[in-house]
């Protein structure tokens, strides 16, 4: 399995693990590395969750349908980023979530299970790669509680401008990008598409931000106060 290290070693759940030491871990990590076109299922609802997925390059999308087909984005997962690391962890026997590739990627599978308890060899890095983890699981609950704050707002221009003030990350003046299409987008908020333009529209007309395609310039102000 060719590997670039270098690259592996800046991904936040190998961090503090040294270079001669990553080529040992993902062989008793029982890693590998598979490759998925735009829109290529990679997780299937239902399926068994022991594997933790690391994005090496592209991007993909954590999916939950309802009876009537329905899609909510529950997350998104990009480059140096895990995905079913939480229900690897909670040994959920069937995954309630479907995965797929948003673009073309490339991500890295490792047994969840070997990573979080010690081999008979007793490799140095375990305690490093848990204490990552369980970092990392924090981080995402943290993200997950934001999600919470924009979903319980009442309308649709109330979770917008909750979500463009996260993203704007404080910038003031200054252009950014938000990482999903408007129908992506609508699927995160939980809101209908139709819904969601036009409160762009509206927000635009209004002076309140400018924006084309996923580049957004906002009034930060005027954000802070609706959300």
């Amino acid at each position: 399995m060719n590997m670039d290290y270098d690259a592996l070693k800046k991904i936040p759940l190998f961090q503090g693990i040294q270079p001669e030491e990553l080529r040992q871990m993902l062989s008793c990590l029982h890693a590998k590395r598979k490759s998925y076109a735009k829109q290529e299922m990679i997780l299937l609802e239902g399926q068994p969750a022991s594997f933790v997925g690391i994005v090496l390059s592209g991007s993909v999308l954590i999916l939950k349908e309802d009876y009537r087909g329905n899609r909510m984005i529950i997350a998104e997962a990009t480059a140096g980023q895990l995905f079913a690391e939480a229900f690897s962890c909670a040994e959920i026997d069937r995954l309630p979530v479907t995965v797929v590739s948003a673009e073309d990627s490339s991500v890295l599978w490792i047994d969840y299970r070997r990573a979080v308890s010690v081999c008979s060899s007793a490799c140095g890095f375990h305690s490093r790669l848990i204490q990552n983890m369980l970092r990392i699981l924090a981080f995402k609950n943290i993200l997950l509680s934001r999600k919470i704050e924009y979903l319980s707002k009442r309308t649709t221009r109330e979770k917008l401008l909750a979500f463009l003030a996260d993203q704007a990350g404080g910038t003031r003046g200054e252009e950014f990008s938000i990482p999903f299409s408007r129908q992506e987008l609508a699927d995160y908020l939980c809101v209908d598409r139709s819904a969601l333009s036009a409160e762009l529209g509206k927000l635009q007309r209004e002076g309140i931000l400018k924006f084309h395609r996923n580049r957004f310039l906002i009034c930060r102000t005027e954000v802070q106060n609706n959300s």
